[in-house]
């Protein structure tokens, strides 16, 4: 492959250029859309500038994980609420002849870390410490995730992934509107000097259509080209970042850098209608309970019931409700916790949680030593197929929006807040919301629980779809619902992408449905019912891909809910 700087001077101009040529329509909810169609590969993402360089990867003879990682590497850039190399996730890879792997890159608790650290000096529980400043930060498990990738996966050189975000970084691009309002929303609450020089231009605010560069990120992002991920673990990356820790006082050091590693896992894989289901294991939690409730909902005529109608909502409502629960008792990093993976996507297990669904009436949840705790919903999921039939779904994160909001200084990148993801501390779960059960407490190098569902559809040996979200704990329940829109529905993938959703998780005992999701009469019977609703906002970006099975084109679908999100073939 040609290095990304000897196919154009300036992959910045060639974006802008092709700007007002290839950014995708952005179809109405609910309606009736064709995909995007290729003969070849396909990149959809939540930007549609990273969607270009995956498939440059593609046109250029990369594969599947090649043009992930740069997706990935670029979202960086181009992306900064979630795309990330300060962050961590997972990426399930589905190989051409059917074998499956997948990468666990989520992000570590620090060696000094104890499950009383958001404790204050009395004793009081501080969500400040637990969920903002560098208490909250984890060990970044982004790029030594891309880099094992390669090395087992990829084709392409190192460098032809890195290079097109070297470039991005330091000659800049073209500010959309949406990214325009977001970095300078950013800069204006954020209190890090470092971070509003790096969002804002010498204190003043972006405006759409200016080019943003960040050249400290492409300085980064150069040691990781040059020394893959020695250049962010070891080195000047990790001083800058040790640095900056303990000038705020954080916890993580250049060892707990060092000692990072990303791990391979296999897959949790289910069957639903014949369908066979792949997804992420534990610190996932999004595969077991997507496995789970469509083992639930499959005893079921969904289609007759009628799609977003009362008695589906009621249905999909009940099953969210048992998986959350069985997520809050049992999930957690398997390195750590023993977690009953077999028996929680078992279908016995599903017919045994299913015996206690009234069809009539809604369950009602009640806190317990089982709860469930905040999860943010800014994270960013891409899907990736190459011509040979190599499908890679990846989501990652930084947590919350921008993370905790701190860019390391001199290094360009933000960090994550993905701490909060452990429980509060022992023993502290209350109605409020506060969680104290012993699973996923902060222990040192321990992984903190993820509601990340990267998944794959195959049938009859052949990949059929590539599905995903961001949205915090309504990630699970938003890929479960493309996948019914799939299977139950028949409706093509950006049908099954467009069409509204709603979410259960447990607690709080309420169903929440996307604006125009369901009709007044609908709320009024899932109400009689003994439900608790609430309709409007919007749910995920779940930028997918299917496989025409007539055809074998790969088709995109870039979500809508996304106004910059895109998809691309080769």
């Amino acid at each position: 492959m040609r290095s990304a700087r000897s196919r154009a001077p300036s992959l910045a101009l060639l974006f802008t250029a092709l700007a007002a040529l290839t950014a995708p329509a952005v179809p109405v909810l609910g309606q009736s859309v064709e995909p995007i169609r290729s003969t070849g590969g396909m990149v959809a993402s939540q930007q549609w500038i990273a969607s270009q360089v995956g498939a440059d990867v593609l046109a250029a003879g990369g594969n599947a994980v090649d043009a992930a990682i740069a997706t990935g590497f670029a979202l960086a850039v181009t992306h900064p609420t979630a795309g990330n190399i300060g962050g961590g996730g997972f990426m399930v890879i589905r190989f051409p002849n059917g074998q499956t792997t997948a990468i666990d890159f989520r992000e570590k608790a620090p060696l000094a870390a104890h499950p009383e650290m958001w404790l204050d000096e009395n004793g009081a529980y501080s969500a400040t410490m637990h969920h903002r400043g560098h208490l909250a930060v984890g060990v970044p498990g982004t790029v030594a995730g891309f880099d094992k990738a390669h090395r087992l996966y990829g084709r392409a050189d190192w460098n032809d992934l890195v290079d097109p975000s070297v470039d991005l970084a330091a000659d800049g691009f073209e500010l959309s509107e949406a990214l325009a309002r977001s970095i300078g929303g950013f800069a204006r609450r954020i209190e890090y000097e470092a971070s509003k020089a790096a969002f804002t231009r010498n204190g003043t605010a972006y405006e759409p259509g200016d080019t943003w560069k960040q050249p400290d990120l492409a300085r980064t992002l150069q040691r990781i080209r040059d020394a893959r991920s020695d250049g962010f673990y070891r080195g000047e990356t990790a001083r800058l970042l040790a640095q900056e820790m303990q000038r705020g006082g954080g916890i993580i050091t250049e060892e707990d850098l060092d000692r990072y590693e990303a791990r391979e896992r296999s897959p949790v894989t289910g069957t639903y209608r014949g369908y066979e289901v792949i997804s992420m294991p534990p610190p996932s939690s999004g595969g077991v309970a997507i496995i789970s409730m469509l083992n639930m909902l499959e005893a079921y005529d969904l289609r007759a019931m009628g799609h977003n109608s009362p008695e589906y909502i009621h249905h999909l409502a009940e099953a969210m409700r048992r998986a959350f629960r069985d997520r809050a008792a049992y999930l957690a990093d398997a390195d750590f916790a023993d977690v009953p993976v077999q028996k929680l996507t078992s279908k016995e297990h599903a017919e045994w949680l299913r015996r206690s669904i009234d069809p009539e009436r809604a369950s009602v949840s009640h806190p317990s030593d089982v709860d469930s705790g905040y999860e943010s919903p800014e994270t960013t999921h891409y899907s990736v197929v190459d011509a040979d039939g190599m499908a890679v779904s990846v989501t990652y994160t930084l947590e919350s929006g921008y993370g905790s909001g701190i860019v390391v200084p001199g290094a360009g990148f933000l960090l994550n807040n993905e701490m909060g993801d452990f429980n509060a501390g022992p023993g502290l779960t209350n109605a409020t919301g506060l969680i104290g059960t012993k699973p996923n407490l902060a222990r040192p190098g321990q992984r903190m629980l993820s509601s990340m569902s990267p998944s794959i559809l195959a049938r009859d040996g052949k990949l059929f779809a590539v599905v995903g979200t961001p949205g915090g704990r309504t990630i699970i329940n938003t890929t479960l619902q493309v996948i019914l829109n799939l299977i139950d529905f028949d409706m093509n993938v950006q049908e099954a992408v467009n069409a509204p959703r709603i979410h259960h998780q447990w607690l709080p005992d309420r169903i929440s449905i996307e604006e125009g999701g369901a009709t007044d009469e609908t709320v009024r019977r899932l109400e009689e019912m003994g439900h608790r609703v609430g309709v409007g906002g919007t749910q995920g970006s779940a930028n997918s891909i299917a496989v025409d099975p007539a055809t074998g084109e790969r088709l995109g679908a870039p979500d809508p809910r996304s106004p910059d999100a895109g998809a691309r073939g080769r």
